[in-house]
């Protein structure tokens, strides 16, 4: 992962039977997609619906460019500027929740971003391993960690040792 802060969250939804717009919040809320200023749009949830949208469309009709989304496309949803959806594409792509592509359109080269899977699970579990591997890399770097005191502090122990030793050796 690059250096910008991933912010999980705990939200639930409000009800035992929440809808899909709410469903969508919760979800996006939870990853940290949200924008984080104040007063900033709370309509990012909107663009997930829209990638799961176009993603089925994409595989029912077999045209995979359906699926793919401009960075104008993608703030209009979120009710936000293409500049400012800029911003927050980077934690969606750091989390492998969706992959930047390209496809020819009419004779011109589309760039924009589609789900990183056929559905909005297999994106999401992509997510997940991605989640998954940073903190398995975090473990190996508390085990070492640990390694690092414990070695340090017998280190200095030794040390501590090693001058009373000399002294003794001198006095006979």
């Amino acid at each position: 992962m690059n250096k910008d802060k991933i912010e999980l969250s705990d939200t639930e939804p409000s009800s035992m039977n929440p809808g899909a717009e709410e469903l969508a919040r919760v979800i996006v809320d939870r990853l940290g997609l949200n924008p984080r200023k104040m007063g900033s749009t709370d309509k990012m949830w909107r663009t997930l619906i829209e990638l799961y949208e176009r993603t089925k469309k994409a595989n029912q009709e077999k045209k995979p460019e359906t699926a793919v989304m401009t960075v104008e496309e993608m703030g209009s949803f979120a009710g936000i500027t293409r500049q400012t959806m800029y911003d927050y594409l980077k934690r969606w792509t750091d989390l492998d929740l969706i992959t930047k592509t390209s496809y020819i359109y009419q004779g011109k080269v589309i760039i924009g971003y589609k789900l990183n899977g056929s559905t909005l699970e297999m994106a999401f579990e992509k997510a997940g391993v991605k989640v998954k591997n940073h903190l398995e890399q975090t473990l190996k770097y508390v085990r070492e960690l640990q390694k690092t005191i414990k070695n340090e502090k017998l280190s200095e122990k030794m040390k501590l040792k090693e001058p009373k030793q000399e002294i003794l050796k001198k006095e006979e």
